[in-house]
């Protein structure tokens, strides 16, 4: 097949808004998922280390902190965030936000 098609509001969300796309989609080497989540929600620190996958996230709508390794980078929607695989990563959001994220190798 081509192409694969999915609406991310009919992919079971985990940690309360985050929705993997990859399974549904049979993306090998993509990761794409979909944060939609309330003002106040924050992420668990992390990294992606062990996968060796870099992230982008793309903030479509609202407003947050992403906080990679020390520093607080402040989003709004429009902006784009690229985080390197070995660096942890935090996301705290100020108001509803709906975040777009891609990780490849």
């Amino acid at each position: 097949m081509s192409h694969s098609l999915v609406n991310y509001r009919d992919v079971d969300a985990v940690g309360g808004g985050l929705h993997f796309l990859r399974d549904a989609l049979d993306c090998s080497n993509l990761g794409v998922s979909v944060l939609d989540v309330d003002a106040g929600w924050s992420g668990k620190p992390h990294d992606h280390a062990d996968e060796g996958e870099e992230e982008v996230y793309v903030l479509v709508e609202g407003a947050a902190t992403v906080t990679v390794g020390d520093e607080a980078v402040e989003l709004s929607a429009g902006d784009a965030l690229r985080v390197d695989p070995e660096t942890t990563r935090q996301i705290d959001t100020e108001e509803s936000s709906l975040f777009v994220i891609a990780g490849a190798p």
